[in-house]
């Protein structure tokens, strides 16, 4: 049975608005909601009534709130395979969107053990710490912290990483061919830097990949920790059965 629009609760009519508003693009992807005031004033309502069309739009996944900041309408969330070796902008272009990056720190520091093993050196060793967040239309997508060892580190500092992908610059520029990686992927909680350089709450729920990429003879070049909104961004991979051995009798 068809409910006549006019009979519905205000908050559902407030609801139907704005997300006619949000699919006829007055409200873009990523862009702001008037304040709680302008609503109430727009739709002569109550507070409470804008704020349970709010919450409505919120469990409908089309708006998120933002402490501090405001209520944004979502990104349509990435699909993104974990089925080969690529780069962030490899990736991203692939999909469409126009990949750009921000350069935050850059400097010599020692490897801790985790470090040093992922690269193959020892303990204490100088190595060069990028990190960058990664955007995708303008959205900060991930918070990246790439290790190089010190030689080849210096030697990419010297391009504008906020155009020149990494992966570009080793193989095409310093004629490193990167071959194979290693991923390992985690849901954890962000933590207070990864969360002001993504512009998210702190303990916002986001994916951590771990990769360590490698050049001839199984050599790591290249140890990252990728820090991925949770919000934005799923992951999917293709895995094959491998063939079952007979049973004898």
């Amino acid at each position: 049975m068809n409910i006549n629009p006019e009979h519905l609760p205000l908050y559902a009519k407030i609801e139907s608005a704005l997300a006619a508003d949000i699919s006829n693009g007055i409200y873009p992807p990523g862009s702001q909601l008037p304040p709680e005031d302008r609503l109430i004033e727009r739709f002569n309502a109550s507070r409470t009534t804008v704020r349970k069309a709010i919450e409505n739009l919120v469990l409908r996944e089309q708006i998120e709130i933002r402490r501090g900041k405001g209520t944004f309408v979502t990104m349509p969330k990435i699909n993104q395979e974990l089925t080969e070796l690529t780069g962030f902008v490899e990736d991203m272009q692939a999909l469409g969107r126009i990949p750009t990056a921000r350069l935050l720190d850059k400097q010599i520091v020692s490897a801790d053990t985790h470090v040093a093993e992922q690269l193959g050196i020892l303990p204490g060793s100088a190595v060069m710490r990028l990190q960058r967040v990664r955007l995708a239309d303008g959205i900060a997508m991930s918070f990246d912290e790439t290790y190089l060892p010190q030689e080849i580190g210096e030697k990419i500092i010297t391009h504008d990483l906020d155009a020149e992908p990494i992966f570009s610059l080793l193989e095409d520029k310093y004629a490193i061919p990167l071959t194979e990686a290693e991923y390992r992927l985690a849901a954890i909680t962000a933590p207070s830097n990864v969360a002001l350089a993504l512009n998210i709450d702190t303990g916002s729920a986001i994916f951590l990949i771990e990769r360590t990429s490698y050049t001839t003879g199984h050599q790591p070049i290249d140890y990252e920790k990728l820090y991925y909104r949770g919000d934005l961004i799923s992951f999917a991979t293709r895995l094959t059965r491998r063939p079952r051995t007979s049973q004898k009798a």
